[in-house]
């Protein structure tokens, strides 16, 4: 979940205790450190909580997926689910943003006694078939993976009151959308549907007006723009040499503070080590790591004890940090949006900031669509004893499609082998 940047007018921003959610979440959200909630949130939980359909036009990193589970968890609160017989359906194109969905409600459920079941890829279908017989509140899915199980007789969708199309955009260019049509057939046409996308495409739009009932339409306008403030610098290296340019760079610079972005958790971990190994003070943040974990090392952060924050996208998301000198992209993310959202964390309130990238040759294509989407070069730097690499023609290497994401299978499954990282 992200929250809204400082803002430089006297304007007050919204609170959470005043969108209207109970006192367990509102505690729930406080513990996490949020106060205030992005625009797509302060639209649409009131709405959510109304019971109205809402259609929601925003992209990754606007804080959507906050925007539909904490008014579910309160709409849902107070009564039990039946064997076999969700509550509510939430349907995500791929395993991996199922299990995100899946840590908000973990996170934000946890002073409510509900429960939550995931139908994806890769996982025993045994143990989801059982966990649906216990009674699930919330049952978090990719298409492929429900159809597969109601066609085995393991649930029913006549009494899912609540359902939530993620990322429909991402459903379209998948070929999901048949597989949602069917589900959407197998649902009480009295539910609540609350559709996402990041798009408004004409089969988009022309879905939605199937499935939503006089929706509240909310458009959160696209973030596209880089801080004037902010300096910003490319490194290309071969893979095996990331890590050492990364120590360069934080030794030749002036850092206070700074962030530092994986793609992937283990890559965090991988990192911290080795960032540690050598001297440095710094701290991790991601999605597995225990929320008192979690506190207690953005805590060091904040009182200076920690200079360096090693974190994946997700855990970030909420934290505000005033005041960073850095931030350095140890990987090329994988939606440009998200490049803007990482480096808008330095040269806030008119002050100075500095955010560099660290890209590796196959990277190209996710670099090209950065410069798109920001307007913007980002100029290249080269660093002393470091050798600049060239980019690679090969778009598809490292197990890459040609949009520069990896390559997934019906239920969003990875394929070919991840990457081999950088050296020691």
């Amino acid at each position: 979940m992200a929250v809204t940047p400082p803002v430089s007018t006297d304007e007050p921003q919204p609170l959470f205790a005043d969108l209207g959610l109970s006192e367990p979440l509102l505690r729930a959200i406080d513990e996490m450190g949020y106060r205030h909630p992005t625009p797509i949130q302060a639209q649409a939980i009131p709405v959510v909580l109304m019971g109205r359909d809402v259609m929601g036009v925003a992209q990754t990193g606007t804080g959507k997926t906050a925007s539909f589970t904490l008014p579910m968890l309160d709409i849902l609160s107070g009564s039990r689910a039946r064997a076999r017989m969700p509550r509510s359906l939430i349907l995500e194109p791929t395993r991996e943003l199922a299990l995100q969905v899946a840590e908000n409600f973990v996170q934000y459920g946890k002073h409510l006694k509900l429960n939550h079941a995931l139908l994806i890829g890769g996982e025993s279908m045994a143990d989801q078939r059982d966990a649906l017989m216990r009674g699930v509140d919330v049952l978090i899915a990719t298409p492929g993976r429900l159809l597969d199980l109601f066609e085995r007789g393991g649930l029913l969708l006549t009494q899912t009151s609540i359902l939530v199309i993620d990322e429909a955009d991402r459903m379209l260019d998948m070929g999901f959308i048949p597989d949602v049509e069917r589900i959407v057939s197998l649902l009480s046409p009295n539910r609540q549907t609350l559709f996402f996308s990041a798009t408004m495409a004409p089969e988009i739009r022309r879905l939605s007006e199937a499935f939503l009932s006089n929706p509240k339409v909310i458009t959160v306008a696209r973030q596209s723009s880089v801080a004037t403030t902010i300096e910003t610098g490319l490194v290309l290296v071969a893979e095996e040499d990331k890590r050492r340019a990364l120590r360069a760079m934080l030794r030749a610079e002036d850092v206070s503070n700074a962030l530092i972005f994986c793609n992937r958790k283990r890559d965090v971990d991988t990192l911290l080590k080795s960032l540690l190994k050598h001297g440095f003070k710094a701290g991790a943040l991601h999605g597995d790591l225990p929320q008192s974990v979690r506190f207690a090392t953005l805590e060091k952060f904040k009182a200076g004890e920690l200079q360096l924050l090693v974190c994946s996208d997700v855990a970030a998301r909420g934290i505000d940090i005033g005041g960073l000198s850095h931030v350095f992209n140890f990987d090329v993310p994988m939606h440009a949006e998200d490049y803007v959202h990482r480096i808008g964390r330095t040269g806030r309130a008119g002050r100075s900031g500095h955010a560099y990238t660290l890209a590796s040759p196959y990277d190209r294509l996710a670099v090209a669509a950065i410069e798109k989407l920001t307007d913007k070069t980002i100029p290249p730097i080269t660093l002393d004893g470091i050798e600049t690499a060239e980019w690679s023609e090969d778009d598809v290497g490292r197990g890459r499609g040609r949009d520069g994401k990896r390559g997934r299978g019906r239920d969003g499954h990875k394929g070919g082998k991840d990457a081999p990282r950088g050296g020691k």
